[in-house]
């Protein structure tokens, strides 16, 4: 479509000998104030300014951007390109193929099904570390990787040859953020467009939350679900609102011992403390240039962990080194570089542009830190890393009778196991606190165990049975990987080994860290710690940590010990990890191996040793500490361009494993009916091309009543399928052996896994039940009500007609950007989802699957309202929408039924309509996003 051109902005740029149609922003009054994220958004505007999509006006109210203003006007962006995982991804191309069947099922043709957005996906998400701590373990991970995702490989095999500008790059190569940042991201985009060459901005949407890692190049793009991913494949635009943008200034320079690592916990604790969800935050100030580009993307990473949009650094010198590092050609330097300049992108650290809200970080005061014990905003101070472990771990620990509960406030006490009469007064004190005498030691539970080689030991509550160093926040890090080398060699001089109970891992997140670690000569020194390489993708970060070894793990399970897991990664939620590690930390890789010395989370490095030297001498880590002079040297020394260049020259070629894949060909996909892995889904059944109106829903029943921070990994979990769930039962009855059950996130191909998989994560917390774990509710078609699995009792209610509701609470669906999470709730047949906040992908994805998301009136929960889940729901209002009118509000009425408590009373409120934008009211009414775009192309 041929731009409208309301400003006169269309110009010409010429770098070289070669000229480029730019939009100029400098063309829209108002410009100059702008923050650097704005700027690439108001060039995207005039870029594809149409008259009905893109206005004049919505051009005109960003040049004017109110910095305080609560965000109000809708524009539609419209991304460069696509970047996708495999396990968010294949869900995409399964529905590309199935859209194709839909189309000519309409009467359209197959070949219209197309990526008009250039598309990339990474296979990272597949490598699970089964095998660590030998010289095989990378080789024998990759062929059982082949032998358990073969046939989606073969599948997106397929999908590279049918689809136009989608390109994979196969297994083994990198963890998808790694590689964006060291390949795919131009910085400055090109283009030709009807026969013009044409520059703008890089920018993107991803299948995963942690897209934002690119923000560290100056490249705008965050996460979206994978639903609206596809519609962007499609070109339809993102619709969004003008948000908010919170400025953080950097000041100072990282201290001596101090990690990027640790200067991304603070960051992350900070604002989550100050608020930032749907905000972009965007750095600057004569901080930025101390800032390596390495770190930038670290903590432009955890963006997500935040609660922004996204997280951005201006272009400066510091990302035209990066990409010249990087082996990107001296003719895309030198265009950045140019483009930049030209259109008033390039930072200068003496302007402070307007900004909605204000931090300052000096970086000075950085102290070392880790997070846990389950969210990544739990930031701990290293030094207090035992103190803190002490308190949390009454929580986690079978208590043992003696131990006493205590009120900090009356000092009265009581027993844990008679609690009797005694309430504790909860505005006096967090929680109760258990305490004994002797400290933690009454929640000790010493386990011996026999290892079927070596000798016995003893584990506890807290030993670290996991340390891995893992995950593009910090593998794409070399300062940090470099110190956790240096570390290593360190340690194995002095003697020490890691403690025979620590499942040691190393997933690099692109093979330019093994071949720098093979330069500096430090491989060896980490194998002998047993830090083999597992695998280049992301394992331990996303529960892909493979099983511990047995008898541990049977250790573990049968005294209930809560055993830890130490992460180089972004993530610890609760059950993500490991089924069998209860509390999981987040640190930066040389801690990770620190902790695999020590063993234990009870363990304080100041005071405690992590073992003997040859003569005898206690070593603390303070002895094997590297010196951040020699870290700098040895980067200076390991890491140059022609690494980037051979490890990303064939980078979508793939080994020989890849290349000699059976690939199905056509311009539909041949589904193969026994495949356990990819099938064909039922969203487009009985689809017409009129639309079926909205309907109002009545008669509903609650299928769960969940509390406050469910993440995405509660809704729809990536990790272990348990043989006894509904889903390990479906694998089964199709003849799966259950060591080739794989993880959900492998088996997103296939919906009838998926379904089933729905709010079956094993720490999920049904407040229909008491005192009940995992994927449990009420089945109230039966006449007592009584414990079923949620999808059993989902199947009922859909053979009988009824709809379901599902009740949350604060940040529901915080988390991966995870569309099984709406694709799942939508299957199990859930049409409204009321709660007292959500996080902004899903909620958007809910829409997107056509599922609407309310919230209860501010200040208003479903306890408050005294909901207890047993009631039967009627909503009414949403009927409005087939008047091309978005309700603001809607009525909702919850009448006892007879599962509810005698003398319950009905209760009715008005919940508030989260389809925030026009955009969303279509997809709403069309039933969903890709039935739009569906009914759009034919």
């Amino acid at each position: 479509m041929s731009t409208v051109n309301s400003f006169g902005a269309k110009s010409t740029l010429t770098v070289g000998s070669t000229d480029y149609e730019i939009f100029r922003i400098d063309a829209v009054e108002g410009y100059q104030k702008l923050p650097f994220s704005l700027k690439v958004l108001l060039e995207n505007l005039l870029r594809t300014e149409d008259g009905a999509n893109v206005t004049k006006e919505q051009i005109g109210v960003l040049g004017a951007w109110d910095p305080t203003a609560e965000p109000s006007t809708e524009i539609q962006f419209t991304p460069a390109r696509v970047v996708m995982q495999d396990f968010t991804g294949v869900p995409c191309i399964v529905d590309l193929a199935t859209m194709r069947e839909a189309i000519v099922a309409l009467g359209g043709d197959p070949r219209k099904v197309n990526p008009l957005s250039p598309a990339e996906l990474v296979i990272d998400h597949s490598v699970i570390a089964d095998l660590f701590g030998r010289p095989d373990a990378f080789e024998r991970n990759v062929e059982l990787e082949y032998e358990r995702n073969g046939e989606r490989y073969q599948f997106l095999r397929w999908g590279q040859t049918a689809f136009q500008d989608f390109k994979v790059v196969p297994p083994g190569t990198g963890i998808v953020h790694q590689v964006n940042i060291e390949h795919l991201a131009r910085v400055t985009y090109t283009r030709d467009v009807d026969g013009v060459l044409r520059a703008y901005p890089d920018t993107l949407v991803g299948t995963d939350s942690h897209t934002t890692m690119v923000n560290g190049l100056g490249v705008l793009g965050w996460g979206v679900g994978g639903i609206e991913a596809e519609a962007a494949m499609l070109g339809q635009p993102v619709s969004m609102l003008i948000p908010k943008v919170v400025g953080f200034k950097l000041s100072g320079a990282i201290p001596t011992g101090v990690t990027a690592t640790d200067v991304v916990l603070t960051i992350t604790d900070m604002l989550r403390q100050h608020g930032v969800v749907g905000k972009f935050v965007e750095f600057y100030g004569e901080g930025v240039a101390e800032v390596p580009l390495a770190n930038r993307a670290t903590i432009g990473n955890m963006s997500p962990e935040f609660g922004s949009t996204a997280a951005i650094f201006p272009i400066d010198d510091v990302t035209l080194e990066y990409l010249r590092l990087t082996g990107r050609s001296e003719e895309q330097v030198r265009l950045v570089e140019a483009y930049s300049k030209e259109q008033h992108l390039w930072h200068d650290p003496s302007a402070e542009p307007v900004f909605s809200e204000y931090l300052e970080l000096d970086l000075s005061t950085v102290v070392p830190s880790i997070a846990g014990p389950k969210r990544p905003q739990d930031r701990i101070e290293l030094s207090h890393a035992k103190e803190q472990f002490q308190k949390d771990i009454v929580n986690y620990a079978s208590p043992s009778a003696s131990t006493s509960i205590v009120d900090l406030e009356s000092k009265a006490s009581f027993p844990a196991s008679d609690p009797g009469n005694y309430s504790v007064d909860e505005d006096k004190v967090d929680a109760p606190v258990l305490i004994s005498s002797g400290g933690p030691e009454d929640v000790s539970n010493p386990v011996t165990v026999t290892p079927a080689e070596g000798e016995p030991f003893v584990i506890d509550n807290g030993a670290v049975t996991i340390a891995a160093i893992t995950s593009c926040t910090n593998t794409s890090n070399p300062s940090v990987m470099l110190a956790a080398g240096l570390l290593a060699r360190n340690a194995a001089k002095k003697g020490l080994k890691a403690k025979p109970w620590v499942k040691t891992t190393l997933a690099p997140g692109s093979k330019v860290v093994t071949d720098y670690y093979e330069k500096a000569g430090l491989t060896s020194d980490l194998e002998a710690l047993g830090f083999y390489t597992v695998g280049y993708g992301c394992t331990t970060c996303i529960g892909n940590s493979g099983p511990l070894p047995e008898e541990i793990s049977e250790a573990v399970n049968e005294h209930d010990l809560a055993v830890t897991a130490v992460l180089s990664g972004n993530r610890n939620f609760e059950g993500r990890i490991n089924p069998d590690v209860k509390m999981n930390y987040l640190a930066s890789p040389p801690l990770v191996i620190a902790y695999a010395l020590a063993g234990s989370m009870n363990f304080d490095f100041e005071t405690d040793a992590l073992g003997k030297d040859s003569e005898g001498n206690d070593v603390f880590l303070k002895d094997i500490w590297p010196d951040a002079a020699e870290v700098q040297k040895t980067i200076d020394e390991s890491i140059d361009t022609e690494m980037f260049n051979k490890q990303y020259g064939s980078v979508f070629d793939g080994d020989e494993r890849w290349q000699n894949l059976p690939t199905p060909t056509g311009d539909t996909f041949e589904w193969d009916q026994e495949s356990t892995y990819v099938r064909k889904p039922p969203y487009f059944e009985g689809m017409t091309l009129e639309l079926t109106p909205v309907q109002d829903i009545t008669g509903a029943r609650v299928l769960a009543k969940l509390g406050d921070s469910v993440t995405t990994d509660h809704i729809s979990p990536a990790g272990a399928i348990k043989a006894d769930s509904p889903a390990g039962k479906y694998l089964t009855e199709h003849g799966v052996d259950r060591k080739d059950f794989n993880s959900y996130g492998s088996r997103r191909g296939n919906h009838e896994v998926m379904i089933r998989g729905t709010f079956a994560n094993i720490r999920l917390k049904n407040q229909l039940l008491d005192g009940v774990e995992g994927g449990y509710t009420r089945d109230f078609t039966q006449p007592e009500g009584p414990q079923s699995f949620i999808y059993d009792a989902s199947m009922n209610y859909q053979e009988r007609g009824i709809p379901l509701v599902v009740l949350g609470g604060k940040e529901y669906g915080s988390g991966s950007s995870r569309d099984w999470a709406a694709k799942g709730t939508n299957l199990l047949g859930v049409k409204a989802v009321i709660t007292e906040s959500f996080e902004r992908i899903h909620r958007s994805n809910l829409i997107g699957m056509g599922v609407v998301p309310l919230q209860f009136p501010a200040g208003e929960s479903a306890d408050s309202l005294g909901l207890d889940g047993t009631e039967v729901f009627s909503i009414t209002g949403l009927e409005k929408l087939n008047e091309g009118v978005t309700p603001k509000t809607v009525r909702v009425v919850a009448e006892p039924s007879e599962h509810s408590p005698e003398g319950k009373q009905t209760v009715e409120f008005d919940a508030i309509v989260r389809i925030d934008t026009p955009g969303e009211a279509d997809y709403y009414r069309n039933g969903g996003i890709l039935q739009y775009v569906l009914r759009g192309l034919v």
